[in-house]
């Protein structure tokens, strides 16, 4: 009888570590059609917040057993801010050292092409926890911004287009190293020879980068593009760039740019038409190709470009005026009969 009863405890004790082992390393995160993220905004990691969160998005099949865990792991007083995935089938033990080691899941900001500072922290605010009004002001900030040698002007040749992995809680100035950082990577020596031998600097070759951007992106022909530029610059001739005035108008949808348009851009420094030189900053974030085809721009006589009229994007290039305006009729020619079409 003693032994039966020794017997029955042991199978309950067993029973009980077993449901206690399945408790805590079985399957408790979300199901395969619920949310997987866990957002805690900086200043708000409190239990109530937490726990809040976790219910109203179905994070985990428990809630209750979950707080109850984390209590007694000492979760809540360790829990940092941030983002957290919780994926279908993760159990009690990996969700709580998560959060107590704090081991966000980073999130891959893509970086395209960006005309302006806003549409930049517009993408800023659509993925990371910092808004589009915070990262506006700590971009028109100079005292901030003299940290990376750069001001409101130049400020965007710190973005190299690329994807970077950032936790969502990264501040304004931290994504601001972090571009920093990685510019310094891409500026290695042979592109600072190269800009040396154009008499660049590197800022001003993605200047010029960002004209060449948004005249084409046939990237074959860019670097022919680029020694039209380098070419007018050299005999200090205005660059007349159609991107530029477009740019001090912040109307991008411009097809033509007319007399009107350039007069009425004439006091903004990005009218390169009434401004001689390169503009103060960038007029969009080019392409690393459109970089390096500044960088290897063709050595070449020309100073004018036009639109081919068989609407290609390519471009006819010529020498003198008389050829410019040669060609440049008979691409009018091909709009006007486009129009009557």
């Amino acid at each position: 009888m003693q032994k039966r009863s020794i017997y029955r405890i042991l199978i309950l004790i067993s029973i009980g570590i077993a449901i206690l082992a399945w408790l805590l390393l079985g399957p408790v995160g979300p199901s395969e059609r619920s949310r997987n993220s866990l957002y805690i905004p900086t200043g708000h990691s409190d239990r109530q917040t937490v726990m809040d969160s976790i219910e109203v998005n179905s994070l985990v099949r428990n809630p209750r057993l979950f707080s109850w865990i984390a209590a007694m792991s000492g979760v809540w007083d360790k829990i940092k801010p941030g983002r957290y995935m919780i994926y279908p089938g993760t159990n009690l033990v990996e969700i709580i050292r998560m959060l107590r080691n704090g081991s966000q899941t980073p999130i891959n900001l893509i970086i395209n092409k960006f005309r302006t500072k806003e549409d930049f922290s517009r993408s800023i605010g659509r993925v990371l926890e910092c808004d589009s009004a915070s990262m506006m002001t700590y971009l028109k900030n100079n005292d901030s911004l003299a940290l990376f040698s750069v001001d409101t002007n130049t400020v965007m040749t710190l973005i190299i287009p690329n994807t970077y992995a950032l936790i969502w809680n990264t501040s304004p100035k931290r994504i601001l190293k972090r571009m920093a950082s990685e510019k310094d990577v891409f500026w290695n020596k042979e592109r600072l020879k190269k800009a040396s031998d154009l008499n660049l600097k590197p800022d001003q070759v993605y200047t010029l980068a960002s004209i060449v951007e948004e005249e084409s992106n046939k990237h074959d022909e860019q670097p022919q593009i680029a020694s039209v530029y380098l070419n007018r610059l050299k005999k200090k001739m205005p660059l007349s760039a159609d991107p530029t005035v477009k740019y001090a108008l912040r109307d991008f949808g411009l097809k033509r740019i007319y007399l009107k348009h350039i007069d009425e851009s004439a006091s903004s420094p990005y009218n390169t038409y009434r401004h001689e030189g390169l503009p103060p900053g960038p007029i969009c974030t080019p392409a690393i190709k459109t970089i390096d085809a500044v960088l290897n721009a063709r050595q070449t006589d020309f100073l004018f470009f036009c639109a081919k009229p068989d609407f290609s994007g390519y471009h006819d290039f010529s020498t003198t005026a008389e050829q410019h305006f040669h060609f440049a009729k008979a691409y009018q020619r091909a709009l006007d009969s486009l129009h009557l079409k």
